[in-house]
């Protein structure tokens, strides 16, 4: 005991030092970098880049400065690698990472990184596009297996859908009522399966550029009325399907100029019909209206706020406003999340919120 107290008093010294220190900082006001908004001003802001995630400490909850120099700051231990789709469900962000070929679990509500714990039948080898319900189930499409692997809410393994002769190369997934639509790259097309029995109801596309051809899809979404979005990358443009399969419209054309793709990839779809399409050659996403018409684009290469680097999956979150609200800039109200995946450079997941300009 008196041990203790001796050693504390020989520090006495160095720990008044630090509290003058930390004292006369106090008063320096650091400034603060201005909002990056989308469009720039002077006009009225629609979308704002708000954060970025790479590892565990960028959402950490913030603790005790004093304690933690005391202590030193917690180590992270959850870096993400090369995040190649992303997905959410109230209070969680999943994301695949194909550095690792793991599913990883991002707890907002503590700031907290995890891995889905994929063993035995369910465990992963080569996870592309990810898909959660609104019962918090788990669709991933797994390259290697050539199956839909799903991970119930507890994400434990629930079953697998598919084989080697119903998929070759099944790069991404989406849900919708009773059926689970597969993106199968290899086979230029999107197979649709019954989600009770597993049995494929029938197929969407065949090779070729013609309307409701496919050349080498990636990505799918569907929206809240059953219609199919695709990704026809080698095509460089987004088909629009019917909850029938039948071919609706096309958005983009091949070419570098605004409303142009180059590699398209990523794309959601929001609850008011506006489609974002990100592409990683441009390394920008643009959103389309109902009718295909270009209304804005935003990111561009580079590693500052709000630029994209091989952008892939992007995700659209109206859950998870709350947790974001302390990035948002004055006067600026969100209304929904958007994700964008960078595969490459230091900032890993974008996170822009869409809202309403409210102050001046």
């Amino acid at each position: 005991m008196w041990k203790t107290k001796r050693s504390f008093i020989r520090q006495l010294p160095f720990i008044l030092c630090f509290l003058f220190v930390l004292g006369s900082c106090a008063g320096r006001v650091e400034e603060k970098a201005p909002p990056t908004f989308y469009p720039e001003p002077p006009q009225q802001p629609r979308l704002q880049f708000l954060t970025a995630i790479s590892s565990d400490k960028d959402l950490a909850v913030t603790g005790d400065g004093f304690y933690e120099f005391l202590l030193g700051p917690e180590v992270s231990f959850f870096n993400i690698g090369r995040p190649y789709d992303v997905s959410s469900s109230p209070g969680k962000i999943y994301i695949t990472d194909r550095q690792i070929d793991k599913i990883l679990i991002i707890d907002l509500a503590t700031g907290r990184m995890s891995e889905l714990k994929d063993r035995g039948p369910g465990a992963l080898r080569a996870p592309a596009g990810i898909a959660v319900g609104p019962d918090e189930v788990k669709y991933v499409a797994d390259m290697q297996r050539r199956q839909i692997v799903v991970f119930g809410a507890d994400n434990t393994f629930v079953r697998a859908y598919g084989n080697k002769e119903l998929f070759e190369k099944p790069v991404d997934v989406a849900v919708h009522d009773n059926r689970i639509h597969v993106c199968d790259m290899a086979r230029h097309r999107i197979v649709v399966l019954d989600k009770d029995s597993g049995k494929p109801l029938h197929h969407i596309g065949t090779v070729g550029s013609a309307a409701g051809q496919l050349y080498k899809p990636t990505h799918i979404t569907i929206d809240g009325r059953g219609n199919l979005f695709v990704t026809d990358a080698f095509n460089f443009r987004v088909q629009q399907f019917d909850g029938e399969g039948k071919a609706v419209r096309v958005f983009g054309f091949h070419g570098d100029q605004v409303g142009g793709m180059a590699r398209p990839k990523g794309l959601d779809i929001d609850r008011e019909g506006h489609l974002y399409i990100a592409d990683a050659a441009s390394e920008y996403t643009q959103i389309f209206n109902e009718q295909g018409r270009l209304l804005l684009f935003f990111g561009g290469p580079g590693n500052g706020p709000g630029n994209m680097y091989l952008p892939a999956g992007i995700h659209i979150d109206y859950d998870n406003v709350g947790f974001f609200n302390r990035f948002a800039a004055r006067g600026f109200k969100l209304k929904y999340l958007l994700y964008v995946c960078n595969m490459s450079g230091p900032n890993k997941i974008n996170v822009y919120g869409f809202g309403d300009w409210t102050g001046e």
